[in-house]
């Protein structure tokens, strides 16, 4: 007797397939059309931004136009604004992303007391929303006089209870025992064992830990807001948010459109040209 079991699968529903398909639709549209309708308006002028479909380019294409008047309004700040942004991200995600291996290499592969209660709490930061930690910090530095300075930035920058949280797991699945015990065996220290077995090992975990932190810091305002008062110490999102305030009584409307579709390449960069190495970050140690 033919074992029913064995048969060919049952073809899918039709009718779940398109239900599912209309949802991925409508998913890929939500987050697709605020992007098209930004490259769109980034090209149109002054006149032609609230007339006509603001889901279609106008007679005219003033990409080029609009670019270079923006980089010139007000001495050319907005590319003082995407400079402190690139120093505050890029600093901090490399800082963090370091200090996230180092931690957690050492929460998977060391035994001391306490470790359980140390990553658990790691675990509890990750859980807690970043604006809580906002006014605190903002109280804190303003005690130690760091208020208004850089390093109100990018000293909390530096900070990725995520990818403590990830680099750990990663450690823990990825980085065998046996062969931290070769390297220990033929007279390597420890901090040799580590910048030359395990970072190579974590890299992909690391580079997934650097581009969530490089995301995060480029896309923070409530911090830099909160912590900056000197418009040239600002990054390039608490910019725009202050240019648009003005109701483009200073700067039009257009230019601020510009602006934020410019801040956005770096991300996008960043995202196909790790895109390899991020992919598998993701993934790696999800089964040990």
């Amino acid at each position: 007797m033919k074992d029913a079991t064995k048969g060919p699968r049952r073809a899918a529903n039709p009718a779940g397939r398109i239900g599912v398909l209309a949802v991925l639709v409508l998913a890929a549209l939500y987050s697709l059309l605020p992007v098209w309708w930004l490259v769109v308006s980034a090209t149109k002028g002054s006149s032609d931004l609230f007339t006509g479909n603001g889901f279609w380019f106008a007679g005219r294409i003033e990409l080029v136009r609009n670019v270079s008047d923006l980089l010139g309004v007000q001495d050319g700040i907005y590319g003082r604004w995407l400079l402190n942004s690139l120093l505050y991200a890029v600093g901090g995600a490399l800082v963090a992303t370091l200090l996230s291996a180092m931690a957690g290499y050492a929460l998977a592969k060391y035994a001391f007391r306490g470790r359980e209660a140390v990553f658990n709490t790691v675990l509890g930061a990750v859980l807690l929303p970043a604006p809580l930690f906002a006014l605190p910090l903002y109280l804190m530095f303003s005690a130690t006089h760091v208020v208004n300075t850089f390093w109100a930035v990018f000293i909390p920058s530096v900070v990725s209870p995520f990818g403590v949280y990830l680099s750990r797991i990663y450690a823990a699945a990825a980085v065998p025992d046996e062969l931290l015990e070769a390297g220990r065996i033929d007279g390597a220290g420890e901090f040799r064992i580590f910048r030359s077995v395990a970072l190579r090992i974590l890299q992909p975990s690391l580079v997934t830990v650097g581009l969530f932190q490089f995301v995060t810091i480029w896309t923070n305002y409530l911090l830099p807001s909160l912590m900056l008062a000197d418009n040239r110490l600002q990054p390039v999102t608490v910019g725009l948010v202050a240019w648009k305030e003005q109701r483009g009584q200073t700067v039009p409307y257009n230019l601020i459109i510009t602006g934020a579709l410019l801040s956005v390449v770096p991300i996008v960069l960043m995202f196909l040209l790790l895109q390899r190495y991020w992919k598998a970050g993701l993934t790696s140690g999800s089964v040990k």
